[in-house]
């Protein structure tokens, strides 16, 4: 039988994202974060939109319920198995239930701020046979 090699998970730039990507693993630093929806009681429902970066650029991460209390501002995450989710034309960044998001040693990159993706704005072309 053979023995199943454990591959380490491919890490990406920030720059490198694209619309309907998935299965991204990047390491950002938290640039702000601020709660956009928080409702309900007991099983609260919270939402923040976070810039997070690189030393290739920025973009918006989503973040729902607990993640919301890891992405402080100038902490170092790691996103596993994130996605990019459409709004309004923009790219923004998720991390579903099947990924993680944690918390690590602070990175050594600064953020390269001028460049935000979020702010490209993509237009939805249907392809004609």
């Amino acid at each position: 039988m053979a023995e199943l090699k454990k591959t380490q998970p491919v890490f990406i730039k920030v720059e490198q994202l694209r619309p309907a990507a998935n299965g991204l693993n990047l390491t950002v630093k938290v640039v702000s974060s601020k709660i956009i929806m928080q409702r309900g009681q007991g099983r609260q429902m919270r939402l923040a939109e976070c810039l997070v970066g690189d030393e290739t650029g920025m973009v918006i991460f989503t973040a729902r319920n607990d993640q919301v209390e890891l992405m402080k501002e100038g902490s170092t995450v790691i996103l596993r198995n994130a996605k990019i989710d459409m709004f309004k034309g923009s790219m923004r960044l998720a991390v579903d239930k099947w990924g993680r998001v944690e918390v690590t040693e602070p990175a050594t990159f600064s953020v390269k701020e001028d460049n935000n993706l979020s702010l490209i704005e993509y237009e939805l072309l249907n392809a004609i046979e």
